[in-house]
């Protein structure tokens, strides 16, 4: 079989290996810097996510996944307990140019909401910037809707920051 041809082995698994928060963050600041050109105030901002999580995470409202590309990290995404309760916030999804178009965003997405649920959270808010189209779709395809768009400066440019809010009472798992 042709190498382009043969089917590519991806793991969503807990992220709870050695360097994976550290590649969080990481993959983070470069891919946001080249795809962006935002700031470290951006891999400080996730830096500050992925370390509150470490620090403090409950088992019950607290996870974080890793998407593996053939035993390689290819993304991430988390999701922690809001200050609100019943609400959990998704943070620091993560799928690099070069793994997408695998399903992989939205199979974090999905493990994720599952989570959630499980946990019994009746609602799942998370923060953006427009200018993330490839994650708001995956949003808008699990049924999040925005609630609040503000201009934001941020990273080193102005943005536009939004809140998206999913009501799991309201929405069908998967």
């Amino acid at each position: 079989m042709p190498d382009g041809a043969r089917q590519r082995q991806i793991v969503i698994r807990r992220a709870d290996r050695p360097g994976d928060l550290g590649w969080m963050v990481m993959a983070h600041g470069e891919l946001h810097e080249k795809q962006f050109d935002w700031s470290t105030d951006f891999e400080t901002l996730v830096a500050r996510i992925v370390a509150d999580y470490a620090t403090e995470p409950s088992p019950a409202t607290d996870a974080a996944w890793i998407a593996e590309v053939d035993g390689e990290r290819a993304g991430c995404v988390m999701l922690v307990a809001d200050d609100d309760p019943g609400t959990a916030k998704l943070r620091v999804l993560l799928v690099p140019p070069s793994a997408r178009g695998l399903g992989m965003g939205t199979r974090l997405v999905e493990e994720a909401l599952a989570f959630a649920r499980a946990a019994d959270f009746r609602r799942v808010k998370l923060w953006t910037t427009d200018n993330l189209v490839s994650a708001r779709k995956i949003y808008q395809h699990f049924g999040f809707v925005l609630t609040e768009e503000e201009p934001y400066r941020g990273f080193g440019h102005d943005l536009v920051g939004q809140t998206w809010s999913l009501d799991l009472q309201a929405t069908p798992a998967g």
